[in-house]
């Protein structure tokens, strides 16, 4: 069990959110479960929460289901809804780490609001990596349909090829992974997303960056823990 002592505010009087901020493929969700892992608090997943509703084959999934095939954004009222009804259960009063949420302004705008409200006070760290990297990594991450552990054919490969470790079930390319999605899902971060950087300046909260393109999840985890430590 990770020492209490070196515990963030995650556990203090005030809780904390960690908002994980990032372009598609640079790490948030390994980097979410690392974290998770070492502090007991839950990630929170816009599009893994996103993606069973699809798989449920709800009215929500039906919904949005053809935009995240396209790589398009899903409505920011839909995304925000999520989310407020995800933060008021009891796993989440100690603190949580947001995985890819906000992605627009008017997220953002929502999501200061809603941590107000509850008391909670925010760190956003920024992932930064290379373009051209993320083109690389996207394209050759496969995912098991069973239990949706990430590889990569590259960086991370499964002991069998196109086999998933746990399930032995037979990898799949997700729709969003594939070369044209990947660079609409690009665009659209740059446009929609990056100005949120300026956003987090402007409400002067603490923001860090982190070149993540070439280190090893671990060595970026301990780079994002240093900076909990401090706050």
């Amino acid at each position: 069990m990770p020492d209490q002592r070196l515990r963030p505010s995650f556990v203090n009087a005030r809780p904390l959110a960690l908002v994980l901020f990032g372009p598609p493929g640079s790490g948030k969700g390994t980097q979410s479960k690392l974290l998770m892992k070492e502090f007991g608090i839950p990630q929170i997943s816009t599009g893994d929460m996103l993606r069973s509703h699809v798989r449920s084959g709800n009215a929500l999934g039906a919904a949005v289901e053809a935009k995240m095939k396209a790589g398009v954004l899903v409505k920011d009222d839909v995304v925000n809804r999520l989310v407020e009804e995800r933060l008021k259960q009891p796993d989440c009063e100690r603190g949580f780490i947001l995985d890819g949420y906000p992605r627009t302004r008017t997220q953002a705008e929502a999501l200061c609001s809603l941590l107000i409200a509850r008391g909670f006070d925010y760190v956003v760290v920024h992932l930064l990596v290379d373009y051209n990297v993320i083109i690389a990594r996207l394209t050759g991450r496969r995912q098991c349909p069973v239990c949706g552990t990430l590889y990569n054919a590259i960086s991370r490969p499964p002991k069998v090829p196109g086999v998933c470790d746990v399930e032995g079930a037979q990898l799949i390319v997700r729709e969003d992974d594939r070369e044209a999605v990947v660079r609409e899902r690009l665009d659209a971060y740059q446009n929609q997303t990056r100005p949120l950087i300026e956003y987090f300046k402007e409400k002067g909260r603490s923001l860090f960056e982190i070149d993540a393109s070439h280190d090893p999840p671990e060595a970026v985890f301990r780079k994002i823990e240093g900076l909990l430590q401090k706050q």
